[in-house]
């Protein structure tokens, strides 16, 4: 996508070949900057600290976190050291465990003195099927979309509100609920985006709305609470979110607030879609809010806020009462029956077991 015109993916083999770039999300939304990941500790860091973040981008990361391993000794127990590492980076989204079990299962069979090769090859493998899939819920995701723009007065736009980032800052490239954005406003569907700032990490605000700006997309920060008053008031046609894991069922995981948006969106009629790659789909869970572990992140994450000053410098400070407790779950479930539908990279399909299934079975297979 672009920053300043100039075209970007959000991770990348650098010139050396022997390391990997990443745009430095900690840096948002005040500066751009590139940081280079030398070794497999280094990018562990940069999943665990939310230099990258989102569930494609992650499992992306983890990929060549384990190729830059291999990199460094390609021996059996080196590439099962480093799975084992890097998935306790991120508890919550399963694109970190599938990346890894797959990578594992592939390179384990490659003789150690080509691993090396392999590795690198299998991540950049990882990183152009996440932008195809993405491409894909774009399209699909556009139709849904371009049905309602056809229902308003001509030129009104589409209003889209989405929570987080599920950008293409979340992936290698498109995002998976802002794609069928992007594909929109650049085919000349009018649309308009009510962006959640949501706290505490503020991804919407910071990064949401920075890479629409930079796309020339017309949007709007909210704070978190807004969104079901413009629900109430018809400043909402549709919802759409990412999400970290999906269960068998339907059951969405995401963001912590997404449940509120999607009990907003129910009282109001509006229809509440969630975009996912199916690397995100869990198949060995059945209840998302008894099965998936919820990630909970240091409080210092609420109690303080960084921003830039009316000089121009970048602080942080404290904004909660001293003495008082701080809790941070980072994600909540919205369960099944909330969900209007599931925006995939093989169609629109219904919050179901069934219908998951059914679009999946290669993948049914697999977790058997």
């Amino acid at each position: 996508m672009n920053v300043d015109g100039t075209k970007y993916r959000t991770i990348w083999l650098a010139e050396d070949g022997a390391s990997v770039e990443i745009i430095d999300q900690t840096k948002f939304p005040h500066a751009f900057e590139i940081a280079r990941l030398r070794t497999m500790e280094e990018a562990a860091h940069a999943i665990r600290v939310m230099q990258v973040r989102g569930a494609p981008l992650i499992g992306a990361t983890a990929a060549y976190g384990v190729a830059l391993a291999m990199r460094a000794d390609s021996s059996d127990d080196n590439l099962h050291a480093a799975c084992s590492a890097l998935l306790e980076t991120r508890p919550t989204a399963v694109n970190l465990h599938w990346a890894l079990d797959k990578a594992r299962k592939a390179l384990i069979q490659v003789a150690p003195e080509v691993r090396e090769q392999a590795a690198f090859k299998f991540a950049g493998d990882i990183c152009d099927e996440d932008i195809a899939i993405n491409m894909l819920i774009g399209m699909y995701g556009m139709d849904l979309i371009a049905e309602i723009s056809r229902s308003k007065r001509p030129g009104d736009p589409v209003n889209i509100l989405t929570h987080c980032n599920a950008g293409w800052l979340a992936a290698v490239d498109w995002g998976t609920a802002t794609a069928p954005i992007y594909m929109c406003h650049d085919s000349g569907v009018p649309v308009h985006v009510w962006v959640d700032e949501t706290r505490p990490r503020n991804q919407g605000a910071y990064l949401t709305a920075w890479e629409l700006g930079q796309h020339g997309v017309p949007h709007t920060v909210i704070v978190d609470n807004a969104g079901g008053h413009l629900m109430q008031h018809g400043e909402v046609d549709i919802v759409i979110t990412g999400t970290d894991r999906t269960t068998a069922t339907g059951d969405v995981c995401n963001k912590i607030g997404t449940y509120l948006k999607a009990l907003a969106a129910r009282d109001n009629e509006i229809p509440f879609y969630v975009a996912l790659p199916s690397p995100t789909i869990d198949f060995s869970l059945s209840d998302g809010l008894r099965e998936i572990p919820i990630e909970e992140r240091g409080g210092a994450e609420v109690s303080r806020i960084t921003g830039r000053t009316d000089q121009g410098t970048i602080e942080t400070i404290s904004i909660v009462a001293d003495g008082s407790e701080v809790a941070n779950p980072a994600f909540d479930v919205t369960p099944s029956r909330l969900v209007t539908g599931l925006i995939t990279e093989r169609g629109v399909l219904e919050a179901s077991r069934k219908a998951i299934a059914d679009a999946f079975p290669e993948r049914v297979r697999a977790s058997a």
